[in-house]
C-alpha cells in the first residue's frame, strides 16, 4: 500500500463512501466524505482536509461522523496509518471542524481540518 492508498483507506474506514475531491462521481450518494490528497516525507507537515456531506434537514449525520473522526484523531492525539515504507501520523488541525452553508438548504456539510506527517524517506 502506498501513501495515497493509505489515505484512501483512512477515509473509507468511517462506514460511508469516500472520494478524492477531484474524482467524485455524478451519481455519488449521501452521506459521503470528500477528501484532499497531499503527501510528503519526513520532517514536513502536510495540511489535509475533508468535507462531510449529507442531504438532510438535520445536522445529525454529519455531526456524528465528525465526532467519529475526532475520536480517532484526537483520542490519543493522533491516528497512525501504516503504508509500505512508513507511517502517516494524522492529527487534528485548528479549527478541527467548521459548518459550511450550501445554497441547497438540504445539503449539510462539515469541513474537517487535519495535519499529517509522513514518516518515511521519500
Amino acid at each position: 500500500m502506498d501513501k495515497t492508498q493509505a489515505l484512501i483507506s483512512f477515509w473509507r474506514s468511517f462506514g460511508v463512501e469516500a472520494y478524492d475531491e477531484s474524482t467524485v462521481p455524478d451519481n455519488a450518494g449521501y452521506p459521503r466524505i470528500t477528501y484532499s490528497v497531499a503527501t510528503d516525507s519526513l520532517n514536513n507537515q502536510v495540511s489535509l482536509s475533508a468535507n462531510l456531506w449529507d442531504k438532510s434537514t438535520s445536522w445529525t449525520t454529519v455531526t456524528r461522523l465528525a465526532e467519529q473522526i475526532a475520536e480517532r484523531v484526537k483520542g490519543q492525539g493522533y491516528e497512525i496509518q501504516p503504508f509500505d515504507g512508513g507511517y502517516i501520523y494524522i492529527m487534528a488541525g485548528s479549527p478541527f471542524t467548521q459548518r459550511i452553508s450550501d445554497p441547497d438548504g438540504d445539503i449539510k456539510r462539515i469541513y474537517i481540518n487535519l495535519i499529517a506527517e509522513f514518516l518515511c524517506k521519500y
